[in-house]
């Protein structure tokens, strides 16, 4: 199955839960693509003690998980984030990019 997870929360739990289910969903030999929209292009800067971020990028990476982030909503964030795009740690797309992921995908889920 292919499967698009679309993440546009910089919430730390989320951002942890929605990468925790795309690695799952590896296990069980799906393709998983990840979309950083919105405040989800955030997602490798959040902070936090208790959800470690990187890490469950890293296991979802590892697995061959796909993830690309909105290039415009880095844009749009560079006065107060100069180094998102490289901070990112992934490739960067557009709308068309994000409509063929949603198009070629069996489940979509969005957090």
């Amino acid at each position: 199955m292919k499967i698009a997870i679309i993440i546009y929360s910089s919430e730390s739990e989320t951002v942890w839960n929605a990468f925790r289910l795309g690695s799952a969903s590896l296990a069980y030999d799906d393709n998983v693509t990840v979309f950083l929209l919105g405040k989800g292009v955030e997602a490798m800067n959040i902070k936090s003690l208790k959800f470690n971020i990187k890490e469950q990028v890293a296991i979802f990476l590892e697995h061959g998980g796909q993830m690309l982030g909105c290039e415009l909503c880095c844009n749009t964030r560079e006065d107060e984030m100069p180094f998102l795009k490289q901070d990112i740690g992934c490739d960067l797309g557009s709308m068309q990019d994000l409509y063929a992921i949603i198009k070629d995908a069996d489940k979509i889920i969005s957090f």
